[in-house]
């Protein structure tokens, strides 16, 4: 394995032309999987991991618990890993900077933190003393700014992208690496994001997307699944379990990855 500080360092340069493809992991298991399917770096989702750990999404899992399972994520794969640390795992700006650096700690290459919870945003100047606290916590790392003005619909529609660009110039001073823009598919108004924000755009995907090239030709650096393969993951298991309760059959399970292949993922 390469060194904490090559892994950050390969995993800024993965942005740049980019896209980075990243189908986000939610524990060891899927994370070595993702890993050997290919990908680059490994991100978590942090609803996922939330779930996974028998908590709900939105900065109710105790910090220590997501440290630990970073660690044990950075400890298991090659990769780089970019750890989803939701609002950061604290009410003020010298909290997050104790979860960065706690992260940093775990060998995590970067982080992603969000804008805020529920349907609104943190007034930009709170949320900008949250990134200056997190880029002093760890230097190196790369921070990815979550704005959620397209996700949670926040304001005026005529205003979001203005009011995007100009949260997103005001992260990138404070720190901010790249900025997440989730909620947007649109690749007229993905290409505009590209060409305004002054860093690495990062958005969501899922079925009905355009597809990665599409996003690269936008512009676009990276490229996240988020909570997707997670919660489709979950529905397998939903699906099997009311296929043998109502019908006595076991279709569901199809196509599943052999117990050999996965258990060797482990001994490698």
């Amino acid at each position: 394995m390469t060194s904490a500080t090559d892994r950050t360092e390969l995993f800024h340069s993965l942005h740049k032309p980019g896209p980075l493809a990243l189908a986000n992991a939610w524990d060891v298991a899927s994370a070595l999987v993702v890993e050997a399917a290919g990908a680059k770096a490994v991100a978590t989702t942090s609803a996922g991991v939330a779930w996974s750990l028998g908590a709900p999404d939105g900065d109710a899992l105790q910090r220590e618990r997501a440290v630990d399972l970073v660690a044990r994520i950075v400890e298991a794969v090659q990769v780089p890993v970019s750890a989803d640390i939701e609002t950061g795992f604290g009410e003020s700006a010298e909290a997050v900077g104790e979860t960065v650096r706690a992260v940093s700690a775990a060998g995590a290459s970067g982080v992603n933190i969000e804008d805020g919870l529920g349907a609104g945003q943190r007034d930009v100047a709170e949320q900008v003393e949250r990134y200056v606290a997190a880029r002093e916590a760890a230097p190196g790392i790369f921070i990815n700014a979550r704005i959620d003005t397209f996700l949670r619909q926040v304001g005026d529609p005529g205003d979001r992208f203005a009011r995007t660009v100009e949260r997103a110039a005001r992260f990138v001073e404070a720190g901010a690496s790249g900025i997440f823009v989730p909620g947007v598919s649109d690749v007229e108004t993905i290409t505009e994001l590209a060409k305004e924000i002054g860093a690495p755009l990062n958005v969501l995907v899922g079925p009905g997307s355009p597809a990665v090239d599409v996003l690269a030709a936008a512009g676009v650096a990276r490229v996240s699944l988020g909570s997707a393969v997670a919660e489709a993951a979950y529905a397998v298991a939903r699906r099997a379990a009311e296929e043998m309760l109502t019908k006595g059959t076991y279709g569901s399970v199809e196509g599943a990855i052999a117990y050999g292949e996965l258990n060797a993922l482990f001994g490698r």
